[in-house]
């Protein structure tokens, strides 16, 4: 994949990196012409699958886009590469694969504004920090007000931004309508179009794309990336944990931080800790190719669905939670006729359009629809979980406050409220305002 590559002053061209692009493990277009006359068979693979060492500085279980960029800043700007990323299958392979892709910073409280905001920014410069194209699209992300009451909330949220320093535009329904024609906006209408709020630098980027990034990224550094290995238990010691049990063998470590999304729970378990989050199933779906139909993000917050249009055309859209517990990357039929509902409700002339496919991820949902970033009871043993519906949005800035945490043994400001202590104390960041109830944020 081909990026461009920024020099913003002459010490950006040091020997290394002069050497690098020669050799051709800098992408760029030089590299790109040099494949052509070659026939583009001197590619070397993108990362190394490395086999698993018997100890390392610290291990990090999950190997989607968290885990990943976690390894790489530990890498990059703590300068801790005895890493390893241990994958029980194969990398971008789990909810890093299985979502909508949607990027915002959308929040109406500080704590996650902010947080999402930092991960914003770094997205906007991931394909040229990575050297790897991320096909990041600042398309903008559409909310739809469906009742005078959602347009005083959107006010409100909007305000928020603002005040937080993020960008954001309350739209009259004309407005909305220039932008979106398709939508329906007739007297007919099920949910009545009022306005709605736009984020112009929200969008989408591609999430097998991300995942690649990040693992050239990391390995190019040092770190171990293990796929096929999956973690089946915790050996402790005086209180701490010593290393992992693996389907390869047992693998020690100095500390140990898991990022793996719906199975966060689970694996919490076998080290001895009991988490406030619950896994649930989230579908979504990809349609057959259309020519340029919606160069935006819409969300429908009446229905609970979102859509936007992929690069090869396919519409892209989810729903709601199948609302019951489970592990399972798979849904029912009930939750795809609610979405086929909501986008006929939305966009009328999508009805004689063909699905393509459609697929499960596992959520897995804090009591305050909050992630938990952070440090847990046990000593050396560090959390990245409970993203709910955030996941994919999160990766460059989740990555980026995780492995500050793990290498100094303290959170970053932008973390620090998202400890699991807050369930303790009482301070829960509830966004939505749904209350302790997983399934509703």
């Amino acid at each position: 994949m081909l990026v461009s590559i920024k020099i913003r002053n002459i010490n950006d061209l040091t020997p290394s990196f002069c050497y690098n692009l020669i050799m051709g493990r800098q992408y760029s277009a030089f590299r790109l012409f040099r494949e052509a006359l070659n026939g583009q068979q001197g590619w070397p693979l993108a990362w190394a699958d490395a086999a698993p060492k018997k100890s390392y500085d610290i291990i990090i279980i999950g190997g989607g886009g968290h885990g990943l960029a976690t390894a790489y800043y530990l890498a990059k700007l703590h300068g801790v590469r005895n890493v390893a990323v241990l994958e029980k299958g194969w990398i971008g392979g789990g909810n890093t694969g299985r979502n909508t892709t949607i990027i915002r910073s959308n929040y109406l409280l500080p704590e996650n504004a902010l947080f999402y905001e930092h991960c914003l920014k770094l997205w906007e410069d991931l394909s040229l920090d990575l050297n790897f194209n991320v096909m990041f699209s600042q398309r903008g992300v559409l909310n739809l007000a469906n009742s005078d009451a959602q347009m005083d909330a959107y006010a409100r949220r909007g305000n928020a931004m603002r005040l937080s320093g993020i960008d954001s535009e309350l739209l009259e329904r004309d407005q909305v309508r220039r932008m979106v024609p398709h939508m329906d906006f007739s007297d007919r209408s099920r949910f009545p179009i009022y306005g709605g709020l736009l984020q112009r630098r929200g969008g989408t980027a591609r999430h097998d794309a991300v995942a690649w990034g990040y693992a050239r990224a990391a390995s190019a550094l040092g770190v171990d990336i293990v796929q096929n290995c999956e973690v089946t238990g915790f050996r402790m010691a005086g209180g701490r944990v010593a290393g992992v049990e693996t389907s390869r063998g047992f693998i020690g470590a100095e500390r140990v931080g898991i990022a793996v999304a719906g199975h966060t729970s689970h694996v919490a378990a076998m080290a001895g800790l009991k988490l406030p989050v619950e896994s649930h199933v989230l579908q979504a779906f990809v349609s057959e190719a259309l020519k340029p139909f919606l160069d935006t993000v819409v969300t429908f917050g009446a229905g609970h669905f979102y859509i936007s249009q992929s690069d090869k055309g396919g519409l892209v859209f989810g729903g709601d939670l199948d609302f019951y517990n489970s592990y399972a990357s798979r849904g029912n039929m009930p939750i795809v006729e609610d979405v086929a509902s909501a986008a006929m409700s939305l966009f009328p002339s999508l009805g004689p359009l063909r699905l393509l496919r459609s697929w499960g991820g596992v959520m897995d949902m804090t009591m305050d629809g909050s992630p938990i970033i952070g440090l847990t009871p046990v000593d050396n043993f560090y959390i990245n979980g409970g993203w709910c519906y955030g996941g994919f949005k999160a990766t460059p800035g989740s990555g980026w406050v995780f492995a500050h945490t793990i290498a100094t043994g303290a959170p970053r400001a932008l973390n620090a409220p998202f400890s699991l202590d807050r369930f303790k104390t009482g301070r829960l960041i509830d966004d939505k305002g749904a209350g302790p109830y997983p399934w509703l944020h």
